[in-house]
């Protein structure tokens, strides 16, 4: 009788963790916050390119948000980049919200959208990157978040277009013919 109660909760835990994976569809129904712990309605991007952009402060690859806000600034009528600060690679993202938003702005004037820091991958990855790196979810592609500054890009429908490992520099042909601009 102990095996079947045991049998009945991972049951029901494994229904209930499919449900949740189920529920969602689309990158528009994903719940995340920003730097200052306000959600962030990603459904205002509908319409608009998004690239998705792990970013930490002290990796090789920091430099890139000089030209991701290049990128920003050219095409902001038709694309919102949205950094996602995570301290997984390298512990190359220490730094408290307020730290990431002064050093941001300080350093390199960023104007486009940061999230709160997350777990991009294992066991505690948030469901943005479940959906960005899952075929099943996104209708495109797997993948794997290798290092800081990896890159997905999603068209102004909300499906994912590619995805580009951190030596694809932002500006990168690879990135900007994809925003049919």
């Amino acid at each position: 009788m102990k095996h079947l109660f045991i049998l009945v909760i991972m049951f029901s835990l494994f229904n209930k963790n499919q449900a949740q994976t189920n529920t969602v569809k689309s990158i528009y129904d994903i719940a995340i916050n920003g730097l200052d712990g306000k959600p962030i309605n990603l459904s205002d991007y509908k319409g608009k390119h998004i690239l998705f952009v792990n970013v930490a402060s002290e990796c090789g690859f920091t430099g890139q948000y000089e030209d991701l806000q290049k990128l920003y600034n050219t095409y902001k009528n038709n694309l919102m980049i949205v950094g996602v600060p995570c301290n997984q690679f390298g512990g190359q993202e220490p730094g408290t919200a307020s730290d990431i938003q002064t050093f941001c702005q300080a350093n390199y004037g960023v104007t486009f959208q940061m999230t709160e820091k997350i777990d991009v991958k294992g066991s505690n990855q948030h469901p943005l990157y479940h959906w960005l790196t899952n075929k099943d979810l996104n209708g495109t592609s797997s993948s794997t978040v290798k290092w800081n500054f990896q890159k997905y890009l999603v068209d102004e429908n909300g499906q994912l277009v590619d995805y580009f490992f951190s030596v694809t520099n932002p500006m990168s042909g690879k990135i900007t013919r994809n925003l049919n601009l």
